[in-house]
């Protein structure tokens, strides 16, 4: 299919197809001989973390990386020195037999750019800070003066430009949400769109140049954030007659459980609409974990395509029908029932029916943690709200507050029918003789026709939205749609079975399917159930973490935590997780750990507080993107933390 082709399809929208998987077709990008973009497979990167001053450390973390499965890797080149030591690394790692390509990182710095852009085969720059300025200072441009700022990174930018094309050297315009320049914010606002423009004024000079060799991303820490600003780069691009490929990743996902959720609901809810040509996962990790992640998300939509290819679905909705607002956060409008819907946060449902229903103590791992002296039940913050049982009745008294679910005829038998409610089909519910007067839990298939006037003017009904389709998210998706244009407001719990799969890609998958539609703000509760050997406890772990990505609800503290890089200026894994050690506690606050200076404050984003090195052994401290401490020694910094957030009333005491 050419190009122009796909762009005339696209017009006014973000993507091929909102229920079959479809890849969005981009310009083939040449980076050293591993091209990216239009009919090659997603591309896997990482960064190295190393000094970049040290050749045989960064070669060796380097080729770690290549055999975890890296296809690019990244470095950085925070100065002239650096940038010209990649000659260096580059020919080390030839005469070791190692031919990936590499990618320079640069900040603020358009001389290192032009000396790396000569040695290496793509380099990254960030429309932020390359040429503009970022002070945080709020300025009213006039349009004279916003265009003189135009012209003025023009001039520093054109010859870095004009060595790329003479050398065959890529770039990737990467925007970053929380570096927008103070000209962008004074314009956009610190908005998706503001993103957009950034870096769509660069792409624009590059092609005032006839240079083309670009990939663009969209990063940022916000997964809603992130996902809206892609699609609004897509449609943009597309308008402009322009589709270059796109490189996918949260910034500063954190480490962990967290990081990988985080990453997989940002970077999996547009692979999900076939946007992305190449993904970094960012972990708080030692880089080559970061690989075998980013494999097994881009592994699963190379098997989309090929099942999509000899199965393809019937197309059910267009971009046009959509009735909701893809390029901004809005939950769709329901009438609450027991707490659930409406303005509620997202519930937590779980499958229990296969525990051991004579003993209390199985319910620590959905968060009520029982003591028996005292025959009472303590609840954690990431305590679920609803268990189903099925047909299995327990032997003990469950927790007040939590809602215990029957298969219908179990329920209708049942001699005390406090907290316990019925779930059914649509056609048990239709034949039903006796239904709960309080709350009725209808389980329907996304993939099966509906008689919506069974659902319209109806009290006390939950949904329960299952799919076995290979595209489940878009056809729970589809549903959804469908209940919108209906004006039937009943919540929904969406629900997902992964019974073959690991706890790895368990997590993974999950995050990606369901996290992609509470992004668009579609549906009030959450039910994933996994194969036995996963366990309870990261089944229910996971189910709040996808609500935590996707900032539907937040239940736990948040740590905004860059991967670390041969910037950094202390130990990032080991203060991370001291910071966290002393502060998980504190339920709803977002901390920002950066190494450096160029990851903060701008990269922190929307964090409560910043913890950024600023030079050997020294860290400043921030409230929001406010210096409320500069250089404090790092053996006292965290302490320093904590006593800001006491200050500010933000400190839980532990009991």
């Amino acid at each position: 299919m050419e190009e122009a082709a796909v762009q005339k399809e696209l017009s006014g929208g973000y993507c091929n197809s909102l229920t079959q998987y479809s890849r969005f077709l981009t310009r083939e990008v040449n980076i050293g001989d591993v091209p990216m973009g239009g009919l090659n497979p997603i591309r896997i990167q990482s960064m190295t973390t190393t000094d970049t001053m040290d050749t045989i450390g960064t070669v060796e973390q380097t080729i770690r990386m290549v055999e975890s499965g890296c296809e690019y890797v990244r470095i950085t080149a925070p100065s002239i020195k650096e940038a010209e030591n990649l000659a260096n690394i580059k020919k080390e790692l030839r005469y070791r037999g190692y031919h990936v390509p590499l990618v320079a990182d640069i900040h603020f710095t358009p001389n290192a750019a032009e000396s790396a852009a000569r040695i290496v085969e793509k380099v990254r720059v960030n429309p932020g800070n390359y040429a503009d300025k970022k002070k945080f200072e709020n300025i009213e441009y006039t349009q004279q003066a916003y265009q003189a700022e135009l012209d003025r990174i023009y001039k520093k930018f054109i010859p870095l430009v004009k060595i790329c094309k003479e050398y065959g050297t890529a770039m990737r315009i990467g925007t970053n949400h929380g570096s927008l320049s103070d000209r962008i914010m004074s314009h956009y606002g610190d908005t998706p769109r503001g993103m957009v423009e950034s870096a769509m004024e660069f792409i624009r000079m590059c092609e005032v140049q006839n240079y083309y060799n670009l990939v663009i991303s969209m990063k940022a820490s916000n997964t809603q954030v992130m996902v809206q600003a892609y699609r609004l780069l897509v449609e943009t691009m597309v308008k402009e007659g322009m589709n270059y490929p796109l490189h996918l990743g949260v910034t500063e996902a954190g480490d962990g459980e967290d990081g990988r959720i985080k990453s997989a609901v940002g970077i999996g809810t547009l692979l999900e609409d076939g946007l992305g040509d190449t993904i970094r996962v960012s972990l708080t990790e030692d880089p080559e974990f970061e690989a075998p992640v980013a494999k097994a998300m881009a592994m699963r939509y190379e098997k989309r395509a090929l099942n999509t290819l000899l199965s393809p679905e019937r197309e059910k909705i267009t971009i046009k029908n959509l009735p909701y607002q893809p390029y901004e956060y809005n939950r769709r409008v329901t009438a609450p029932v027991q707490h659930i819907g409406g303005h509620h946060h997202p519930v937590v449902m779980l499958d229990v029916s296969k525990e051991n229903l004579k003993d209390p103590y199985f319910l620590t791992a959905v968060g009520y943690k029982y003591s028996a002296g005292l025959d009472k039940y303590n609840m954690a913050d990431q305590a679920c709200d609803l268990v189903y049982l099925g047909d299995a009745l327990p032997s003990f008294s469950f927790p007040g507050n939590l809602k215990q679910i029957y298969n219908y005829q179990t329920w209708l038998n049942l001699k005390d029918k406090h907290n316990c409610h019925p779930l059914m089909s649509l056609a048990e519910y239709q034949e039903a003789a006796v239904k709960d007067t309080q709350l009725n839990l209808i389980s329907v298939d996304a993939n099966e026709g509906v008689d919506w006037s069974l659902l319209k003017d109806k009290e006390n009904i939950l949904l329960v939205l299952e799919t076995t389709a290979d595209h489940g998210m878009a056809a729970q998706r589809a549903f959804f749609v469908q209940l919108l244009n209906e004006k039937i407001q009943l919540p929904v719990i969406i629900r997902r079975n992964y019974p073959e799969l690991n706890a790895d890609d368990f997590m993974l998958y999950a995050a990606t399917d369901t996290g992609a539609l509470f992004t668009d703000g579609l549906g009030d509760g959450i039910w994933l159930t996994a194969a036995e050997s996963v366990g309870l406890a990261l089944v229910n772990s996971t189910s709040f973490g996808i609500l935590q990505a996707t900032r539907t609800r937040i239940s736990k503290t948040e740590y905004i935590s860059c991967p670390s890089c041969g910037r950094t200026l202390f130990d990032l894994q080991e203060t991370t997780q001291l910071i966290r050690s002393r502060t998980d506690h504190l339920k709803g606050i977002k901390i920002g750990i950066m190494g450096c200076i160029v990851n903060g404050p701008g990269e922190m984003a929307d964090a409560d507080y910043g913890y950024v090195g600023t030079g050997p052994g020294k860290i400043t401290l921030y409230r929001g993107k406010e210096v409320v401490k500069k250089n404090v020694n790092a053996d006292r910094a965290l302490d320093d933390l904590i006593d800001l957030i006491k200050e500010d009333g933000n400190w839980v005491y532990v009991s």
